[in-house]
């Protein structure tokens, strides 16, 4: 994707000058990892709500009479719907989120479903908006000073190098795509998925605000979700059609190839280089929900014990000859010789029960 972006960059003209990328450097993700202090976010900016007109509310109406038992909740239907109202949210979203979205998109809080994320996915894969024109309007933003680079170029990388790029894998991987299993996953998508009801902190904040919004951002997507469907080993076509059914802006072309490719591993490194993995303590520092929980991020063993760090040291463990020697996880895999023969042994047991 890296070389992908750079290209389609140059082609573009899209924070460019005539000497290469505005700033010196194609890709500023190093400063797009921060997560908020102890206080939180603090006041966050609500992004703009659209009423639900006449037809809408029609819908709304006939989905409850016919589908009231199924999973998901109507009540904060507030998405724009029409073209006026999606060029409305796009403006809303570059004077009033984009500042902070760079530094502070990997970040998560509680009960904070948006914080500084755009909203505008659904609105551009129904092609309520054009692709072009929502880059232009962060591009101007940041040429006129009203935004920093690692912002803009962060939502650009987004749109113009990650959606443009997973178009092209749709393209040119499917129909194979959807029966890829790399990894040799077989287990059972979890039930709670569909209800968030569990005990892991993380998975049921993302859970609960996914089943009552149909939305979660990309690193609840990735690192929450995704990862632990990935570290219990679940099938990734169960995986991929979760993420299909419940999401508002899943549409297949732009959810197989990320949840198949860059979240479940199931195409074996076509899409991305390596499996996204790790433990609780990821969690622990992108979050403040493991202080909600009784599990200990730390902790693989006893009664305390992670589901997340438990299952990552027990995938370490199931996928070592496959990655132990690879260049971009070698040194994830080296921690295993940490733990002796015992130590695997009760991980590998209690990651099976």
């Amino acid at each position: 994707m890296e070389h992908f972006y750079r290209f389609v960059r140059r082609r573009s003209g899209g924070l460019m000058t005539a000497d290469g990328p505005v700033g010196g450097e194609s890709n500023l993700d190093r400063q797009n990892r921060r997560r908020f202090a102890k206080q939180g976010p603090g006041i966050l900016p609500s992004p703009q709500a659209f009423a639900p007109d006449a037809m809408t509310r029609t819908v709304l109406e006939l989905v409850e009479r016919r589908f009231a038992g199924h999973p998901g909740a109507l009540n904060h239907f507030d998405w724009p719907v029409t073209r006026e109202q999606a060029l409305v949210a796009l403006e809303d979203f570059v004077a009033h989120r984009l500042p902070a979205f760079g530094p502070y998109q990997d970040a998560m809080w509680i009960g904070e479903p948006w914080l500084y994320h755009s909203r505008l996915s659904a609105a551009l894969n129904l092609k309520l908006l054009r692709p072009r024109e929502v880059l232009d309007a962060v591009v101007t933003a940041h040429e006129a000073g009203q935004v920093a680079l690692s912002s803009a170029e962060g939502f650009v990388r987004q749109v113009l190098g990650w959606r443009e790029y997973v178009h092209h894998i749709y393209q040119t991987r499917m129909p194979a795509l959807l029966t890829e299993n790399a990894l040799d996953a077989h287990q059972a998508l979890p039930a709670f998925y569909w209800t968030g009801e569990t005990e892991m902190a993380c998975l049921r904040e993302t859970l609960t605000q996914t089943l009552e919004y149909g939305y979660a951002h990309h690193i609840q997507r990735l690192m929450v979700t995704g990862l632990f469907a990935l570290l219990l080993g679940v099938e990734p076509r169960q995986v991929h059609e979760w993420y299909l059914a419940i999401y508002v802006d899943a549409v297949e072309w732009v959810e197989a190839p990320n949840t198949l490719g860059m979240s479940q591993y199931a195409d074996g490194g076509q899409l991305a280089s390596k499996p996204y993995v790790a433990s609780g303590r990821y969690l622990q520092r992108m979050s403040k929900d493991c202080q909600s929980g009784r599990f200990d991020p730390g902790a693989a063993e006893g009664d305390r014990a992670c589901p997340f760090t438990l299952l990552y040291w027990d995938f370490l463990i199931r996928h070592a000859e496959r990655f132990a020697q690879h260049p971009r996880t070698a040194l994830q895999w080296r921690q295993l010789q940490r733990l002796d023969a015992a130590t695997r042994q009760r991980i590998r047991r209690d990651a099976h029960a």
